[in-house]
């Protein structure tokens, strides 16, 4: 129960109890709950969408936009802002992609990255309410919080809370919840694209950049949830 309520805290702006005596490596243990704290956003996120469709689509999707971006405290958006940023202005270089993601001012690269993703979920969002599907929203945050437990295996490129989730994470932890959450989704088939999303997120940071960092993992996150909304619609 104590790494449960780690992963809320650290995921999401939910009130939970305080826990005493917090050592730093207990975070990098509690991130196998990871899946199940996506699971609690996207019963929230689906029942505000749901709420909002009663009047209009239009108004669920911005309902459950909102709710998205404030449960979650922007915490994924940050790390696909900061990810932008560093790949715009690198050009190959990795020295300076680590400089610019060190870097706590927001650049153009960033802010319209930042720009594309809400519009992009705003929309999609609509699309789904419009068409009445709203459970399938349950799994979305929990696939993309699979995500961190694979990639967090790969070299980390600067010290942070990326090389600190490495220290915790087994396989059989990731392949658990990935069979319980593919059963999950066999009655919306769309979701099933959720493991090549994850895969080829960690192909893109292994071959783009050599390892992954907290923001890498961040991003990550927001490419699996846009994937996923994006899947459903088609």
């Amino acid at each position: 129960m104590r790494g449960l309520i780690l992963a809320i805290q650290f995921l999401t702006r939910l009130p939970t109890p305080t826990l005493a005596n917090f050592k730093a490596e207990e975070l990098a243990r509690a991130a196998v709950w990871f899946p199940l704290v996506g699971l609690l956003l996207g019963a929230l996120l689906a029942a505000m969408v749901w709420l909002g469709t009663q009047i209009d689509p239009w108004l669920g999707a911005l309902l459950g936009l909102l709710a998205w971006v404030g449960l979650t405290g922007a915490l994924h958006l940050d790390g696909l802002a900061d990810l932008a940023d560093a790949l715009g202005a690198a050009h190959g270089d990795k020295d300076r992609l680590l400089a610019v993601l060190a870097d706590p001012h927001l650049g153009v690269f960033g802010v319209t990255a930042l720009g594309m993703q809400l519009l992009s979920k705003l929309v999609l969002l609509m699309l789904l309410a419009k068409a009445g599907l709203f459970w399938p929203l349950l799994l979305i945050p929990a696939w993309a919080r699979l995500g961190p437990l694979l990639w967090a295996r790969l070299p980390s490129l600067k010290p942070g809370l990326g090389e600190r989730f490495a220290w915790n994470i087994g396989l059989r932890g990731v392949g658990l919840w990935a069979a319980l959450l593919a059963l999950a989704s066999i009655q919306a088939p769309a979701l099933l694209a959720a493991p090549l999303l994850i895969l080829g997120w960690r192909a893109y940071l292994r071959a783009r950049l050599g390892g992954m960092t907290g923001d890498a993992l961040g991003a990550g996150v927001e490419w699996v949830e846009s994937g996923l909304l994006l899947a459903l619609v088609l």
